[in-house]
């Protein structure tokens, strides 16, 4: 048998192709995967310990001003010195160009012992009114040594000269500026403090225990060592959740693997049951074939595993190798390929080839001798092992459903994921039952073409298994590409509408309130606005300042406030109302048709006007003074600053048209406007006419982006297996013509040209991916449903299934050109072989 055993692998070899480069793809990418890991792992904790490079004690606790004080005062007293790892948040402007709206900043030392920034060029600050720039930031928006930056917004604003750039540092303390403490204080912006790092190389005594007799209990004091492997525990921690994320893909990856390893054996073994019989014949037990076939299982999972932990080592040098060359700051050290990953990635191939080949290699060796004198089986379904499979697929399901509905109900990923596999084995095991039934439905069409229709028709419908096997092959790869693309398009149109809710106005700029009069814009304000580059539409918009007060208290609420369609500060007493019409927001902003048409007894308030009031949804309220005031209900609204909004109607009756100004002007950015330059160009535009900016273009469009990073990153780690279920559809329609060798020839015999058998595959191969497109299709939505109601209900109620119908059919026409392709080589196989030689070939 071992003669046997070396003689069937060498002569099957090419037909192992597909199983072999489907487990390699699948060891591969989880070795990969390991070794990337391990060097983000191994980056992060580099740059980590670089930061805290000469600190002996961390100080954790210290939130507030006079608390880091405190800190500050029992180190000097020690005789350390201390910097505080502040971060900072907030608009940095450079020669009066907002460079951004929400720029980072933390912190650098003066003490050199202290100070863990790698500097480019320049030199380190000496002292307060200098900073350190980031390297690739400072060329992103054009900041050279010596320049002057503007810190914070208004009057609390520092100003500082740019002295030096720093190499990009991706740990917790990383940030694109630099600032000293002092300055960063005086920013006018919320500081968060993460904690002070003390150098006590001259400090008296054991510096851990003074600093926790003289500060609170509730102040974390620590050496730096230990403080150092906390923070390592939690970067691992977050690598790992990471190599979790993409473990689910290899996972995926390795359960395509397995369909079609299992197709290739049970297609191959099924050619190979007269050998198998004659061995039989011969003299050999059915337990040595069983053997012999284990066996060979055994020898191409060992090669293939091996082969993929040889693609992974490689693919993983290779991927890192490239990231850093196209993003320098990225945190990756040392490419390594720990054991347990190397381990895991190789038996999890073999167990996936040898597992797949168990149940084909049982049902090839219950053939018995005699069979060698008998016609082929033709497969059908209504036989004793037909109906144990239809029995078995239907628990599957039931499991599998039951799976799914507990993840819809506990929101949890790994049970969605496990419901759904099983669900989809319970599918396939009914795919003798489906695939026959949508076959005749489709072809109707087919069958117009004539013979080669017809006969291509009745092939599919001979064999149900058979049809199920190469049909499930591609049915696997369509349910996960049109899943994705259902899925993707739900969250994208769920999400938008969400951001249109929160910020219907991409930007709005509004005077500001200032006590004793009624700041106003300027007509050539408004057309600068216009003329500026993105912008697709502007507004002006008139208003005037209310006061606002409670109908039975008859006294002013809080500090009073106004209505109105722009953005402005909550100034005392002093609000901007603004009126609008219909026909001026329309095409302005984005959903929310319940303030573009406001009724006239209604005051929308942002929600944070409305909690600062103590307000609620519905409560009434008083606008304006004297006869003209108006009682109104109140309805939440945001995304367009700190004002209310009222119909243009109800303004021109509270103010009976006196005192009405251009106070704020709305704009609707041009379709495929870049966001941050915008932005930019508003802020000038702002900062000129003493406005101020708000709005929700640059939220927008970073969500949009994000969705974009994330549909292209799912779809390149779901093309892995996408790759597989085409590789084994390949190889299946390749198997499956070559056991029909025989059946070919004979209609060949009776007269079918080589161009209409040509014709009868390819449409044949056409006819099962059309099949399998459509069923993937329905069956990728109803997965993509599921994750719907898995992961995003628990976040967003309001969620509705978006189908993107364009895409789905192109992936169903993708599927009947991937069947075509797949047919072409053996069918010029099969058409080549002369009718006396296929009918004389075994």
């Amino acid at each position: 048998m071992r003669t046997v055993l070396l003689a069937s692998v060498r002569v099957h070899t090419r037909r192992y192709v597909a199983a072999v480069v489907a487990v390699v793809v699948g060891v591969g990418f989880i070795v990969a995967t390991g070794g990337l890991a391990a060097a983000a792992r191994a980056g992060l904790l580099d740059d980590l310990r670089a930061e805290y490079t000469g600190v002996d004690v961390v100080v954790q606790g210290a939130y507030r001003e006079r608390e880091v004080d405190r800190v500050r005062s029992a180190v000097h007293d020690l005789g350390g010195t201390a910097v505080v790892n502040a971060e900072w948040r907030g608009p940095v402007a450079l020669d009066g160009r907002v460079l951004s709206d929400e720029a980072d900043a933390g912190t650098v030392a003066l003490d050199p012992e202290l100070r863990w920034q790698q500097l480019a060029a320049g030199t380190y600050p000496t002292g307060p009114g200098q900073a350190l720039v980031d390297a690739h930031a400072a060329e992103q928006f054009g900041v050279r040594i010596g320049d002057r930056l503007r810190v914070g917004r208004g009057p609390d604003a520092v100003q500082v000269r740019v002295t030096g750039s720093t190499e990009t540092s991706s740990g917790p303390l990383g940030s694109p500026l630099y600032l000293t403490y002092p300055d960063l204080r005086r920013a006018g912006e919320v500081v968060v403090v993460d904690n002070v790092a003390i150098d006590c190389d001259d400090c008296a005594g054991t510096p851990v225990d003074a600093l926790r007799e003289v500060l609170p209990e509730r102040y974390l004091v620590q050496p730096a060592t230990a403080y150092l492997q906390m923070m390592q525990t939690e970067a691992t921690q977050g690598v790992d959740v990471i190599s979790l994320v993409l473990l689910v893909f290899a996972a995926i990856a390795f359960f395509v693997s397995a369909l079609v390893i299992a197709n290739t054996f049970s297609i191959l073994l099924a050619q190979r049951a007269r050998d198998f019989a004659l061995l039989r014949c011969v003299g050999a037990t059915r337990r040595q074939v069983l053997r012999s076939v284990r066996t060979e299982a055994l020898v191409v999972g060992v090669g293939s595993a091996s082969l993929g932990v040889a693609a992974g080592v490689g693919l993983g040098h290779g991927l890192a190798a490239v990231a850093g060359l196209v993003w320098p700051g990225l945190p990756l050290g040392a490419v390594s390929f720990p054991l347990a990953w190397v381990g895991g990635g190789w038996l999890t191939g073999l167990l996936v080839t040898v597992g797949a080949g168990l149940l084909p290699a049982r049902r090839a060796t219950r053939v018995s001798p005699l069979a060698a004198l008998r016609p082929a089986d033709v497969g059908g379904v209504r036989t004793r092992t037909g109906w144990v499979r239809l029995a078995g697929g239907a628990v599957l399901l039931l499991i599998g459903g039951a799976l799914l509905v507990l993840a819809m109900s506990s929101h949890q990923l790994a049970v969605m994921l496990a419901g759904g596999m099983v669900s989809y084995l319970g599918v396939l095991a009914w795919g003798p039952l489906l695939f026959p039934a949508l076959v005749r439905l489709v072809g109707q069409v087919v069958r117009r073409l004539g013979v080669p229709g017809a006969l291509a028709t009745g092939n599919a419908l001979r064999n149900p298994r058979r049809t199920a096997a190469t049909a499930g092959s591609l049915l696997v790869g369509v349910t996960l590409v049109s899943g994705l693309l259902v899925g993707v398009a739900t969250a994208r149109g769920t999400v938008t509408t969400a951001m249109n809710e929160e910020y219907p106005v991409d930007a709005a700029l509004t005077a500001p309130v200032t006590p004793g009069s009624n700041a106003s814009l300027s007509a050539g304000t408004v057309r600068e606005v216009r003329a500026t580059d993105g912008v697709a539409q502007a507004q002006a918009l008139p208003g005037t300042t209310l006061a606002l007060r409670l109908p039975a208290a008859g006294k002013g609420v809080g500090a009073g406030t106004g209505a109105g369609t722009g953005a402005g500060p909550m100034l005392s007493g002093r609000q901007p109302v603004l009126g609008v019409e219909p026909a001026t927001l329309r095409r302005l902003v984005h959903g929310r048709p319940d303030f573009v048409r406001p009724r006239a007894d209604t005051l929308f308030l942002p929600w944070e006007v409305m909690a600062g009031y103590g307000l609620d949804i519905g409560a009434e309220v008083v606008l304006g003074r004297g006869p003209d005031a108006r009682t109104l209900t109140v309805a939440g609204a945001e995304g367009f600053g700190n004002t209310g909004l009222v119909a243009r109607d109800t303004l021109r009756a509270l103010t009976a048209g006196a005192g009405v100004s251009t106070r704020a002007v709305w704009v609707r950015a041009a379709a495929g406007a870049d966001a941050a330059d915008l932005r930019g160009a508003l802020s000038t535009v702002a900062a000129g006419a003493g406005a101020e900016l708000s709005g929700g273009l640059e939220n927008r469009a970073f969500v949009d982006l994000q969705l974009d990073v994330l549909t292209g990153a799912t779809l390149a780690l779901l093309a892995i297996g996408v790759v597989i279920a085409l590789i084994g559809i390949g190889n299946t329609l390749g198997l499956s013509v070559l056991e029909r060798g025989r059946e070919h020839a004979l209609l060949r015999a009776l007269g079918l040209t080589r161009r209409q058998l040509r014709v009868t595959l390819a449409a044949e191969s056409a006819l099962l991916a059309v099949v399998a497109g459509l069923l993937g299709v329905a069956l990728g939505t109803g997965y993509a449903w599921i994750g719907v109601r898995t992961m995003m209900v628990d976040v967003i109620e309001d969620t509705q299934l978006v189908l993107p119908g364009g895409q789905l059919l192109a992936v169903v026409g993708a599927a009947a050109v991937a069947g075509l392709l797949a047919c072409i080589l053996p069918a010029r196989k099969a058409a080549r072989v002369t009718p006396a030689q296929g009918l004389t070939a075994e």
